[in-house]
């Protein structure tokens, strides 16, 4: 399954834009999937082009996930959360956020990719056996989108029934 095949609410796609160049070399990266070591060297590659596309970190850590390359995949969406922070001015740190820490429900801004990519961190981190942790950004979640704009309560759900207590 390519990159492009994956399916991701309408919300997340609009925040998730690249420019041009570096589209095609996402779109590129999905076109040889199967070669994981090429795919991942483009992916790199459009990093490097504009460390301040988020769709790219995005392109990362699913590549690494479906990839089943778990610990890529946590660093991948560090790195994703990190750069969103920096661009919507808050703390990179979850575990610092509150409601009052950023206009979250906005879907246009780097403030959604960081809450998109924090469930993703979430549902990584349950792959990894490190349910508490999931567990803990879930909550944290829960506090600061609790219009669950991005989807929070299915991992929340899948976690609660198979994971956690």
């Amino acid at each position: 399954m390519g990159l492009s095949a994956l399916p991701e609410p309408v919300s997340a796609a609009f925040c998730f834009a690249a420019p041009p160049e570096i589209d095609a070399h996402l779109r590129e990266a999905a076109n040889v999937y199967a070669n994981t070591q090429a795919a991942e060297k483009i992916l790199w590659h459009a990093l490097t082009m504009d460390p301040q596309c988020l769709a790219t970190y995005f392109s990362l850590y699913k590549f690494y996930f479906y990839k089943r390359l778990l610990r890529e995949a946590e660093h991948a969406a560090l790195l994703g959360l990190k750069t969103a922070a920096q661009q919507g001015g808050f703390s990179e740190d979850w575990m610092q956020l509150d409601a009052s820490s950023a206009a979250w429900s906005r879907v246009d801004g780097p403030q959604h990719f960081y809450l998109f990519t924090l469930k993703a961190l979430a549902f990584i981190r349950l792959r990894l056996d490190r349910a508490d942790e999931a567990g803990q950004i879930l909550a944290k979640l829960a506090e600061i989108d609790p219009a669950d704009g991005v989807g929070a309560s299915v991992i929340r759900d899948l976690a609660t029934s198979i994971y956690l207590p």
